[in-house]
Order: C-alpha cells, then structure tokens, then sequence
C-alpha cells in the first residue's frame, strides 16, 4: 500500500472549510427551526367544510386548538355533520402542512452540504 503524501485523510484545506461552513450553517437552521417552532405554536390556521357551516383551528404544527359550528349545522343528520366536520379537519390540516412545509422550505433554502 502507498500513501499519497500531502494529501492526508483525503481532505484538503478546501475540503475543511467546506466543512466549516456546513456545520455553521446547520447550526443556523437549528436555530432558526426552534424559532420556527414556537412561530408554528402561536399560529392559528382555519378550514371549513364546503357550505362554511363547519371550522376548525388549528396550530401551525397541527394542534387541534377549536371547533366552530353553526347552529344550522345541527339542523343536518349526524352523518352529515360528522361528514362536515372530518371536511373542515382535513382542510385545516392540509393548510397547516403547507405553511409548515413551506416555512421549512424557507429555512432550509441554500443549505448546501458538500458531498451531497
């Protein structure tokens, strides 16, 4: 076996600062995802079912916070109003993906690790 000299572990002076760098900017995607986090917590993101007679808050991290129905609502069977309140759910919860997925996305834009 030969060793190639000057070259080391295979890590240049490049390579380390590359490193450097990466590590600096993971640290400030740590950073920004607690306070990311705690902005999540407080928001507070609406769906309703079609007929709006049914809404549903709920955290930027998806926390159930409140229900809301109308008093016409109740005028509608059980199955219905369950049918329009797994609506509303689902459109709080799609909308709470997306704002979370898109504040990641923010976060994480231009994180370039090397080798990757």
């Amino acid at each position: 076996m030969t060793q190639d000299k000057g070259k080391g572990f295979g890590f240049g002076l490049g390579k380390i600062k590359e490193l450097q760098e990466a590590f600096q900017k993971a640290q400030q995607v740590q950073a920004g995802a607690q306070q990311l986090q705690q902005e999540l917590e407080q928001m507070e993101i609406e769906g309703s079912d079609k007929d709006q007679l049914v809404t549903v808050v709920m955290s930027g991290n998806q926390e159930p916070l409140q229900v809301t129905i109308k008093p016409d609502a109740l005028k509608q069977d059980p199955e219905a109003l369950s049918e329009s309140v797994t609506e509303a759910m689902k459109a709080a919860y799609a909308k709470s993906t997306e704002t979370m997925r898109e504040k990641m996305e923010a976060l994480t834009s231009g994180l370039n690790l090397p080798g990757m």
